[in-house]
């Protein structure tokens, strides 16, 4: 039996699959690289915006015409699957396994069943479960909350994921020494909204409380995704500031420094507050590399609207942004009580933000020439003569091939510097690397 797994999405949904491929192994089944080998097709879906949502739909027609060839079994996961639009495509497309984000563990029984199977419940045991470290990685994730509290107006995700529910931190421990034993150098924390860590559950550590404890494991690096701008507290900065391991790289979402947009996007803060969450991690972590997300033409954002955007992000001078034009998603607030902005006006706006990105990211990157920094490489470029890893910083860094021959932490000098990409030259070795790929 051969399955294949096809993920759409964040981080999250990469952990997700990879919690299913263990389940799949564990169950006999053998994991290939392509469709035309598989018995079973499993599309792990994202439902945040429209792009993806239709690559699943073409993609979904592909394998209905494989499945009319040669009976090829199909199941869908994911955001999309807990959704209306995604039942119904699994109607249309034919498709024989539907699982909900929050019903994963349900999988070895769909297999077992010997008719179409859905489940679309939020299960307790999903906390509970524990993959075995990934094969040939030193970088990975570990999921530590599942689900949302906030209910922005243009974001499915608390309805496709739920509220927020934490994992013990024993079983987050467990799973982070098995990587660590199993030669992972860099683990990412995961959640919708990491900040709310424990809130939920009385006894529970806090998030900051949390990061230090992984930062004692012996992880060299330690990163984390999502934050929430209103639940970023101090704590949490006092917490990275004493803990070496925990990169220094805040993912911030801002989405749009307008006041009223951001009342509009049910987003809990103003830009006041917000830049004084920035001020409050430049004092603490004066290194710190910056980031965000920005939704660029949300429905009634003028002109006025915008440069505000444009003006809080040279206020905050990000280092990096990922910057998108809003998509009405089904089942949103926004969705259902907004106009949308005509495509061409948000495209225009999208260009003039992407000009305004790639200014200070040049300024900010130009800064790291002649510094060293660790950098992790995990393998070749896309450029010929190179290989590819980032610095705790989350900079993708390039390095000439014959200087990194094998995957692991470099201690690298900048040499160049472009809007998106550091070029070095390793000058030693941080032990314990450069560190070989765990052996399968």
């Amino acid at each position: 039996m051969r399955a294949h797994i096809i993920t759409f999405g964040c981080q999250m949904n990469e952990y997700d699959s990879h919690l299913v491929a263990s389940e799949l192994v564990s169950l006999g089944w053998e994991l290939v690289d392509s469709v035309e080998e598989a018995e079973f097709v499993l599309v792990n879906t994202c439902a945040v915006r429209g792009k993806p949502v239709e690559k699943v739909r073409a993609l979904l027609g592909k394998l209905r015409k494989e499945k009319e060839r040669r009976g090829l079994l199909i199941g869908l996961m994911g955001c999309l699957a807990q959704l209306d639009e995604g039942k119904q495509m699994a109607g249309r497309f034919g498709v024989d396994i539907l699982l909900g984000p929050g019903a994963l563990t349900s999988l070895p029984e769909a297999l077992q069943a010997n008719e179409r199977f859905q489940d679309l419940t939020f299960r307790r045991d999903l906390l509970d479960y524990i993959p075995p470290p990934p094969k040939g990685t030193l970088s990975a994730h570990v999921t530590i909350i599942r689900g949302c509290n906030h209910h922005c107006t243009y974001c499915i995700v608390p309805t496709t994921r739920g509220p927020e529910v934490s994992r013990h931190p024993d079983l987050i421990l467990q799973e982070i020494e098995a990587l660590r034993q199993a030669g992972v150098v860099e683990v990412t924390l995961l959640g919708q909204n990491v900040n709310s860590y424990g809130k939920d559950q009385p006894g529970f550590p806090s998030f900051a409380d949390l990061l230090r404890m992984v930062g004692r494991m012996g992880i060299p690096r330690v990163r984390f995704l999502t934050s929430h701008p209103i639940n970023f507290t101090d704590d949490i900065l006092e917490a990275i500031a004493e803990t070496p391991s925990i990169c220094r790289y805040i993912h911030l979402p801002v989405q749009s420094g307008s006041d009223r947009i951001l009342r509009r996007m049910a987003r809990e803060y103003r830009r006041g507050f917000y830049l004084d969450r920035i001020r409050r991690i430049r004092e603490y972590l004066p290194d710190a590399v910056l980031s965000t997300d920005i939704i660029v033409g949300f429905p009634g954002e003028t002109e006025e609207d915008f440069q505000e955007t444009l003006s809080l992000y040279d206020e905050v001078g990000y280092d990096q942004a990922y910057m998108f034009i809003y998509s009405p998603r089904p089942g949103t607030p926004a969705f259902k009580h907004f106009q949308d902005l005509p495509r061409e006006v948000k495209v225009e706006r999208l260009m003039r933000l992407i000009e305004k990105q790639k200014e200070w990211s040049y300024r900010r990157n130009q800064a790291w020439v002649g510094k060293r920094v660790e950098v992790l490489v995990r393998g070749s470029a896309k450029e010929e003569g190179f290989v590819q890893g980032h610095d705790r910083g989350n900079h993708p860094v390039l390095i000439p091939s014959e200087q990194a021959p094998v995957p692991g932490l470099y201690q690298v000098e900048v040499k160049q510097a472009t809007p998106h990409l550091l070029f070095g030259e390793v000058v030693g070795s941080k032990v314990p690397a450069p560190i070989p790929l765990p052996v399968a």
